[in-house]
């Protein structure tokens, strides 16, 4: 059976589960969405949802800086000032830290984005599917389509793991969620780069940051 996106997200949405594992949960049980949800519950991938109403005011802020030139500092909350402490809590939010400053994100969830810049985009986006000679009857889906690309360059929760490409951060946030057992919540991240607004030869600072983590 074919499994489409739409239904790996509702799962998603539905479970707080990651990517892959929903899609693997749907595979295995044939798209029968209750099922799946069952299957996720049996193997512990559903955890994260169950706390996503809890608080979490702990935490810690760190930084990365690479080279001197790129870096950017986070703060991640916890529930407990335990598992601020814990080392894959800290390993977590140094790769967040890593992935601000390879990636440069603008928001850390889709809400963030202004009602005014996603308008101007889905403008665009819109223009420029209509100068491709496409229908009108499709228009509208593929701007929401491409706007899930925009999301993916600009919001946090949205971009690929730049350790690993078949990950986003959400679903990593979902995973040691489940794992450590505490709502973790990336609240706030900045970003500076030298010369930042001045003209300067142009560096792949993406590329950079993962090559020196492999």
């Amino acid at each position: 059976m074919n499994i489409s996106a739409k239904m790996v997200k509702e799962l998603r949405d539905r479970t707080g589960a990651g990517m892959m594992d929903a899609k693997k949960a749907l595979q295995h049980t044939e798209g029968n969405m209750d099922k799946a949800m069952d299957y996720l519950r049996e193997q512990g991938l559903s955890k994260a949802a169950k706390k996503a109403d809890r608080i979490a005011a702990e935490g810690i802020v760190d930084s990365y800086i690479h080279n001197g030139r790129i870096g950017a500092m986070v703060e991640v909350n916890s529930e407990t000032d335990f598992v601020a402490k814990n080392d894959e809590f800290r390993a977590f939010v140094r790769d967040i830290a890593m992935q601000v400053a390879a990636a440069n994100p603008k928001y850390v969830n889709r809400d963030e984005v202004p009602a005014e810049e996603l308008d101007h985009e889905r403008k665009i986006l819109k223009e420029q599917a209509l100068n491709e000679g496409k229908p009108e009857n499709i228009v509208e889906k593929m701007v929401e389509g491409r706007l899930e690309k925009f999301y993916g360059e600009i919001v946090l929760m949205d971009q690929p793991f730049i350790k690993d490409g078949d990950k986003k951060i959400g679903d990593l946030v979902n995973e040691i969620t489940a794992r450590i057992g505490e709502k973790i919540s990336i609240r706030r991240f900045a970003r500076f780069e030298v010369g930042e607004g001045m003209e300067k030869r142009e560096e792949n600072f993406a590329e950079e940051v993962a090559k020196q983590m492999n």
